[in-house]
């Protein structure tokens, strides 16, 4: 490696926000699950189950945006770039998740289909959000 190379590996996020992005993936991912069960069978159950998962996404997805917001603050304006895109989508995420928990709300034969379209963008972005998370950050961008 060259001396002056300014290059280096990524480095992983802080183990509590890695822990707290854990969580909206699979737990948006299961409401996707349950609403494609309910398209098929039409148990109220699995719209309840929906419901929950949306919500659990939604509780722990919050502190996730938080920790991305307070990160995008205490970093200098040259190395924002991805921690803005990294903000943006779980915002976006987390945004489309409330609108979708609002959708859940209504009698479960009314929230076909918009609630199975809004579960399939929102587990999308939070599988982009994971990976721009996981796949780390350069060590100048977060300490």
């Amino acid at each position: 490696m060259v001396a002056g190379s300014s290059s280096s590996p990524p480095r992983p996020l802080h183990p509590l926000h890695a822990i707290l992005l854990a969580f909206p993936l699979p737990l948006f991912l299961g409401a996707l699950l349950s609403d494609l069960a309910y398209r098929s069978t039409f148990h109220v159950q699995w719209a309840n189950f929906s419901s929950w998962l949306i919500a659990g996404g939604l509780f722990v997805g919050a502190f996730a945006v938080l920790w991305a917001l307070i990160n995008l603050f205490r970093r200098g304006p040259a190395s924002k770039g991805r921690l803005i895109v990294y903000f943006v989508v779980l915002l976006v995420m987390w945004g489309l998740g409330f609108v979708n928990a609002l959708v859940h709300a209504k009698d479960a034969w009314a929230t076909m289909p918009e609630s199975l379209y809004l579960s399939a963008i929102t587990t999308l972005l939070a599988l982009v959000a994971a990976w721009i998370g996981y796949s780390g950050f350069r060590s100048g961008e977060m300490k």
